[in-house]
């Protein structure tokens, strides 16, 4: 009989590592919640504004932080410093209610800082920075990551230097059609054709409100469209639907195994029954992350 934790406890051999892209025919019961989705979910884009803009560099970081209160959590801080410590530029897109509470220690590490309304979720972050980077650092390379993550756990240097794909993501799964999750991502030589190519999994002027309609019309699309102009492809794969969410059900061994990032509703989030507390804490403490 299982246990409670026996979900996130598989054999990597199960994964299909450095896997490029395929494409794969999501069924019709997809199709239609897109179509639904589009049709009901569509809103208008949160409110922006440039408080530090982005200046010509050859690479830079985007990190989307959600800081509802203007108060950073030690996850944040963590993550932060991380990113900071890397060669490239640090952009930070911040969700805060107003841009006058964008928390003090983001201005001091961030060398560029685009404020968002809270809503439209990470994808609406995603554009700001694609964007900001096209328009201010063309043919710059972009890293591109959100704070449902914690980490990164291993200097990303090596990871981002590859050059295997234009495109890269960290896990891959083939629910609803093969697609790269979109917590972590990378992009090599970002211009003004790039936005005008992930523009409909990235509008300027439209976002969802709703979790459901963001997996429906931009997560589970995003490696497809990109797919159209670059090459994409991820560092690990789940084959099958039934495996489960790879960053979820293989979060533990990807982790012991060098992987730079873990979901932050494993520890201590909403799906902390999904994983041994005892075991993540532990795997956090080893790596100097902060276990509040």
């Amino acid at each position: 009989m299982s246990g409670p934790h026996d979900a996130v406890q598989p054999d990597l051999s199960e994964l299909v590592p450095d896997w490029t892209f395929s494409r794969s025919t999501p069924p019709l019961i997809v199709r239609l919640a897109r179509a639904k989705s589009l049709v009901t979910g569509l809103r208008r884009a949160p409110r922006s504004a440039v408080v530090r803009a982005v200046t010509p560099r050859g690479q830079w970081t985007a990190y989307f932080l959600y800081a509802g209160d203007g108060q950073l959590t030690p996850a944040h801080r963590y993550t932060l410093e991380r990113l900071r410590a890397l060669p490239r530029g640090l952009l930070v897109v911040c969700a805060v209610p107003s841009p006058a509470q964008i928390p003090s220690h983001v201005m001091e590490l961030a060398d560029a800082v685009v404020w968002k309304a809270p809503g439209g979720y990470d994808f609406s972050a995603y554009g700001l920075a694609l964007r900001e980077v096209a328009a201010r650092s063309p043919g710059a390379d972009l890293f591109v990551m959100n704070d449902s993550v914690l980490g990164p756990f291993v200097d990303l240097g090596p990871l981002l230097d590859r050059r295997t794909w234009a495109f890269t993501g960290f896990t891959a799964w083939s629910a609803f059609e093969n697609h790269v999750q979109s917590y972590a991502w990378h992009v090599r030589e970002v211009r003004p054709h790039t936005v005008s190519a992930l523009r409909t999994v990235l509008p300027a002027h439209a976002a969802f409100n709703h979790f459901q309609d963001v997996v429906n019309c931009q997560e589970t699309r995003l490696a497809r469209v990109a797919a159209g102009v670059m090459s994409v492809g991820a560092l690990w794969h789940a084959p099958r639907q039934e495996s489960g969410d790879p960053s979820l059900r293989y979060a533990l061994p990807l982790v012991r195994a060098g992987f730079p990032f873990l979901k932050r509703s494993l520890a201590g989030g909403k799906l902390v029954a999904r994983a041994d507390q005892q075991v993540v804490r532990r795997l956090l403490d080893e790596r100097g992350h902060p276990l509040g």
